[in-house]
């Protein structure tokens, strides 16, 4: 966000949405209402946090479908899959460093390994609060990567949300869903005949100078970066990765087999180790893929408390930074 924007609220949690920037507000809560109009069995549950992840939205739509556990988040885990044993469809919210961090175990023995249809949608994920390590998730894709059974969702933006809500109540397991709350931009209604699928990468731009992989916000910081870039002469592909777990290991092949001598670039709103850019490392590694690769990402740290803005140019994720980056590394 350069310093020209003005913030919309708290420096400490500012919106990423530019000044001009089209947004829609809880994105997830209405989509949830909408979904749940048509499916009974849909529930919302949280603990303590239905304002601070659009869930309470639901709420007032489905007063009796909504179930507020309190400040109790292995509890919160473990009704749930009993609703779920029971053939509802529970969508859990809470903040990500609370889902991985402290109901890990729960997550794992009581839904993932039984499989349960339970559906986890966590706000504050990576860099998106400035209230220092307590409340950052930088390492909730590493911690949950490791987890059988459980799908892993980085939505770009407003359109992936909402389009991601019908694609989870539709698909049978548990998920694992990294939110992005309050006012959302929208960033994928650009591209025509977009359409979120679970498991599947999608192409936003083309470009034979260099290939972005990205996932989360960092898919809007790369389409910025792509467009300022190619105003002066150098094309940026961009691949958005919504899920991370399983990976389209054929559509990440394919785009990176493209153009061999394309040098290719992961960002992501996570830490180095454990997530989005290991994971195509490790794939490249074992497809016998040899290419110049190159990390976006949080650094292998706790991170500073602080202004947003300030934080994300920081530690390199602010599209400012991310051109910064590829221009040291395209001819």
């Amino acid at each position: 966000m350069s310093a020209k924007k003005k913030l919309k609220t708290s420096a400490m949690i500012a919106s990423i949405a530019g000044e001009d920037q089209p947004t829609t507000a809880a994105p997830f809560g209405h989509a949830l209402v909408e979904a749940a109009a048509k499916n009974p069995k849909i529930l919302g549950m949280t603990a303590d946090l239905g304002k601070y992840t659009d869930l309470h939205i639901f709420a007032q739509a489905y007063p009796e479908r909504y179930y507020q556990m309190g400040m109790a988040e292995q509890l919160l885990m473990m009704a749930s899959a009993g609703m779920a044993r029971e053939g509802f469809i529970p969508f859990v919210t809470t903040y990500s460093v609370f889902a991985s961090r402290r109901a890990y175990d729960f997550i794992c023995l009581a839904i993932a390994e039984e499989k349960l249809n339970v559906k986890i949608v966590c706000a504050l994920p990576g860099l998106t609060t400035g209230y220092g390590p307590s409340h950052q998730a930088t390492e909730d894709i590493a911690i949950f990567r490791g987890m059988p059974n459980l799908t892993i969702i980085d939505p770009c933006d407003a359109v992936d949300i909402e389009q991601s809500v019908q694609a989870m109540v539709d698909f049978d397991g548990p998920v694992y869903l990294r939110l992005l709350r309050g006012k959302v931009p929208r960033v994928l209604d650009r591209f025509e005949g977009y359409k979120f699928e679970i498991g599947k990468a999608k192409r936003l731009l083309d470009g034979e100078d260099a290939l972005i992989i990205s996932s989360g916000l960092m898919t809007m910081r790369a389409i910025e970066a792509a467009d300022e870039l190619r105003d002066k002469g150098t094309n940026v592909a961009v691949l958005h990765c919504a899920t991370i777990k399983p990976l389209d290991t054929d559509t990440i092949l394919k785009e990176v087999r493209r153009y061999p001598e394309r040098p290719v670039f992961v960002a992501e709103n996570h830490s180095i180790i454990g997530g989005l850019g290991e994971s195509i490392a490790s794939l490249l590694m074992k497809e016998g893929v040899s290419v110049k690769f190159n990390q976006i990402g949080l650094p292998d740290e706790f991170l500073d408390a602080g202004a947003l803005p300030t934080l994300h140019d920081r530690y390199g994720i602010s599209t400012k930074e991310v051109i910064k980056t590829l221009k040291q590394h395209v001819a």
